[in-house]
């Protein structure tokens, strides 16, 4: 903005006189003028040094300013604008502060024939009851949104001043379709204003609103906050809105029809499905204002910075499982009956899934201290979500859905984050479509993914041509809704939660070698779920407990599936000292504590069959095989290329950044280590996670036998499949340090 030689505010309430006031703290702007049809505000904003020069004229200082914002009542943009036309310079840049983008812009149309390129449409969202210059913060706009509404049409360079205004204020800026944003304001702001407007109103009419006001508790006092608003302001709002107002309204008032009704037949599953969606949906609205929810508002950046450690001690339980908690609510969704579930991840991918049959109408209590209830609809229960189901950055979620909804009635779409649209889908669409399915992928066989409803599917015989526990289940679910029977044959043995699950629910489940099979048709009957711990997330504890001198930690109730114990067996394979203690079996699936204390590894061949029993864990055996005497080699392991990242190029770049020696192969790597035990360290350093959470978590642990720092970049994905990491990394005598960027 060093270019803004003068700034022209019109109008100097309580949004314009903030926007004044935080320009000048900036030191941007240049000289400020203000306009104000209140002689008396003009001069008040002079006295307390909010601009430099003002009268009620704006017409006197519209030809001199290089900036002008228009802060008036939508209704009163047309007139200000036909202020502006004769005297606007070409390279003046505009832009406005009214909540309905649509009427400034045909108030635009009608002045100019079209909207001018260097007229920016914006929206601050903030405000508050009191207006005028007294009522100006300097401070309004920090940590607010401001949407701008840019058309095509619009000055490029333009556009960035004015989003470069905004962000000096401290707001942060987004940008919207005209009509898209109309639509989100109607919802979020103008249609709750009304209710709460009406609602007083209703209420002050009676005759004994005295006592009803007098004994009001703290809510009817929030919701009904706003209605000390502006009248005129928001009269005028909703002439100028109207249209996404009244269809906001229709929405709102079909709502509370279908509650009314509940209500009025005791209908309590309906209540109870419109209570728990409400709570959910208001408790992701709040994590998206922490920005803490799986679906992103804005990008925020967190980077670890790990110091070497010291001898690690304590006893620890690691989240719930991944894979069983997502299965435990896709199949208790489609299950008869009521599903109780203990010891669910509460991570954001398994919210993801959670929240993805929220939208398909089923009833989900919970979570709560990893605790869900799930009211079971049977397997043709669910219904159309209202529109495309967001599966955040969960490739799971996104596969073994895609088999579950190819057999529903209805279309969806299934999308996700940048990350989740870069992964290959094709693998699980080919069967699919091999069995009758319509599967539409983007570009590449990527996400999105659009699964066409109302197809007869028939069951397969599928020889899987990698070994893939996603592909596996998701050809299984589809088969629950095919004719006849659908078998999955694997090259190599992979996870086998679906199976075992499946067979929990009651489902029948043939499994002879590497070969699994049922029969459509059949049902799912409710029931009890533990889920045990993470051995993915237990694994990054196994490896910190085994390279860190003089160490000792018991991790609890960890999940000892046979097809999940590669970790464990490639560990011990290098010499790792691990026990298993307390062994048990909870819900078909094997759990034990997990003993781990320090030990000399060497560095071995893993054998291939071990492969795909630790695909997911091998971003943290890299870092085991670093710290290592002699080389590690891998092979057979192509499928690392195709997760949240290339696994094995990245964890081969960052370790070769701490002074690890790497060679890099189309299915594998060698890691020659550093070997530890007898003090060999890594240099520490700066790596980049590249978005992954196994790789931030895995260099984190490696810091345990580093002689320096080492700087982690890009670790906010680390919640997805582990919250609480940290802190239970510190716990036990690590040193990461948290630094938001």
């Amino acid at each position: 903005m060093k270019s803004i030689k003068k700034t022209l505010v019109i109008g100097l309430g309580l949004i314009g006189g903030s926007l004044a006031l935080a320009l000048r703290k900036a030191g941007l702007g240049g000289s400020i003028i203000g306009c104000d049809r209140d002689q008396s505000e003009v001069e008040l904003a002079i006295k307390i040094g909010m601009i430099d020069h003002g009268s009620t004229r704006a017409e006197d200082w519209i030809a001199e300013a290089d900036l002008i914002v228009v802060s008036v009542p939508v209704i009163a943009m047309e007139s200000v604008m036909m202020q502006l036309k004769p005297l606007l310079r070409n390279d003046t840049i505009v832009t406005d502060v009214g909540s309905s983008k649509g009427s400034v812009q045909t108030s635009a149309v009608k002045v100019w024939g079209g909207l001018p390129a260097n007229f920016i449409l914006g929206h601050p969202i903030a405000g508050s009851e009191k207006s005028g210059v007294s009522a100006a913060l300097v401070d309004l706009y920090q940590k607010h949104k401001v949407i701008l509404t840019p058309t095509q049409d619009n000055n490029r360079q333009a556009v960035s001043i004015v989003t470069q205004m905004w962000r000096s204020t401290g707001a942060d800026v987004l940008t919207m379709d005209i009509a898209r944003h109309d639509e989100v304001l109607a919802a979020t702001s103008h249609l709750p204003h009304m209710l709460a407007f009406s609602l007083v109103d209703t209420l002050a009419s009676q005759d004994e609103s005295l006592e009803i006001f007098r004994y009001a508790a703290g809510g009817f006092r929030d919701f009904t906050r706003i209605a000390a608003s502006d009248p005129v302001m928001w009269r005028d709002i909703y002439i100028a809105n109207k249209p996404a107002v009244l269809q906001a309204l229709t929405e709102f008032e079909q709502g509370l029809s279908r509650l009314r009704t509940a209500i009025e037949e005791s209908d309590s599953d309906a209540m109870l499905g419109i209570f728990t969606r409400a709570k959910a949906a208001r408790e992701h609205f709040s994590r998206i204002l922490e920005n803490s929810a799986y679906i992103p508002m804005q990008n925020k950046l967190i980077n670890y910075r790990t110091s070497p450690g010291n001898a690690l001690s304590g006893r620890i339980r690691v989240p719930g499982d991944k894979s069983i908690s997502h299965r435990s609510i896709m199949l208790g969704s489609l299950a008869e009956g009521v599903t109780q579930v203990k010891g669910f991840l509460e991570g954001e991918d398994s919210l993801a899934t959670l929240q993805a049959f929220r939208d398909m109408g089923v009833v989900i209590e919970g979570p709560h201290q990893g605790e869900v209830t799930i009211h079971g609809v049977g397997l043709n229960g669910l219904k159309k979500p209202a529109g495309a189901l967001y599966l955040g950055n969960s490739g799971t979620s996104m596969r073994l859905l895609s088999g579950l909804l190819a057999g529903q009635a209805f279309d969806v779409e299934l999308t996700g984050d940048a990350s989740l649209t870069k992964r290959p889908m094709e693998r699980v669409a080919k069967p699919l479509r091999e069995m009758g399915a319509v599967v539409e992928t983007a570009e590449g066989g990527r996400p999105p993914l659009m699964i066409r409803g109302g197809q007869a599917l028939k069951g397969i015989d599928y020889k899987m041509p990698m070994a893939s526990a996603q592909v596996k289940s998701c050809v299984l679910l589809a088969g629950l809704y095919a004719e006849g029977e659908t078998k999955t044959t694997e090259p190599a043995p992979t996870r086998d939660h679906t199976e075992r699950m499946l067979t929990g629910f009651g489902y029948e489940v043939n499994r002879e070698g590497a070969t699994a099979s049922l029969q459509g048709g059949g049902k799912l009957v409710a029931g009890n779920i533990d889920v045990p711990s993470d051995i993915s997330s237990a694994a990054f504890f196994m490896v910190a407990g085994s390279i860190a001198d003089r160490s000792e930690i018991l991790i609890e109730h960890v999940g000892m599936n046979p097809t999940r114990v590669g970790i464990v067996n490639i560990l011990r394979a290098m010499g790792a000292d691990i026990t298993l203690e307390n062994e048990s079996e909870v819900g078909g699936e094997p759990v034990a504590d997990v003993r781990v204390r320090s030990a000399d590894l060497k560095g071995i061949d893993i054998p291939q069959d071990q492969v795909p029993l630790a695909i997911d864990e091998f971003p943290v055996l890299f870092v085991a095989a670093a710290c290592a005497e002699g080389v590690t080699r891998l092979r057979g392991a192509e499928e690392l290329r195709v997760k949240e990242s290339d696994r094995i190029q990245v964890m081969a770049d960052g370790l070769q950044a701490l002074g690890i020696q790497c060679t890099v192969y189309d299915d594998g790597i060698d890691i020659v280590g550093i070997n530890a035990v007898q003090g060999g360290k890594m240099t520490g350093g700066r790596v980049h996670s590249h978005d992954d959470h196994r790789i931030a978590m895995s260099f984190a642990v490696a810091s345990l036998c580093s002689e320096g720092e080492i700087f982690i970049e890009d670790c906010a994905n680390v919640a997805t499949s582990f919250p609480g990491f940290v802190e239970l990394a510190n716990k036990i005598g690590m040193k990461i340090n948290v630094e938001e960027a």
